[in-house]
């Protein structure tokens, strides 16, 4: 290593070595650091977990169609039924897990009391994805 001196002679000349101390300080500390972190990095807890198969369950809902007729006459996928009838059909749909969506047809001509009731009667029997299905205006 090149330490200062005395001599004129090469007091004035530059120093031709490197100081490798601090560079060696500094991959100490760098190795005692991945010593100490090593450990915790590996570390994991032992789980047994539990067994289960890979097949979601597809629970779609089903759809009701229900239409009201101009006449008032109440249908069920088509099938006439009475309103005592329809009550009963919504009550089982409501305790289904998976509730089906009921899409209400109404004709326009028919009054508004047989819709209110229908959706009163399907809300009682705790279905609430009911959807009003309408045609679209022909262009012009």
């Amino acid at each position: 290593m090149a330490f200062a001196s005395f001599d004129s002679r090469h007091a004035g000349a530059p120093m031709a070595e490197i100081n490798m101390v601090p560079l060696i300080d500094v991959m100490l500390v760098l190795l005692v650091i991945f010593i100490v972190t090593a450990p915790l990095l590996t570390q994991a807890v032992k789980l047994e977990l539990p067994k289960a198969s890979s097949q979601a369950n597809d629970l779609r809902p089903e759809k009701v169609e229900f239409a009201i007729d101009a006449a008032g006459l109440f249908y069920w996928n088509g099938e006439p039924v009475s309103r005592a009838e329809a009550q009963k059909r919504f009550v089982v749909e409501g305790k289904k897990p998976v509730q089906p969506e009921v899409h209400l047809k109404a004709d326009q001509g028919v009054a508004y009391r047989f819709v209110a009731q229908t959706l009163a009667d399907a809300s009682k029997a705790g279905l609430t994805k009911v959807g009003f299905i309408s045609e679209a205006e022909p262009q012009q």
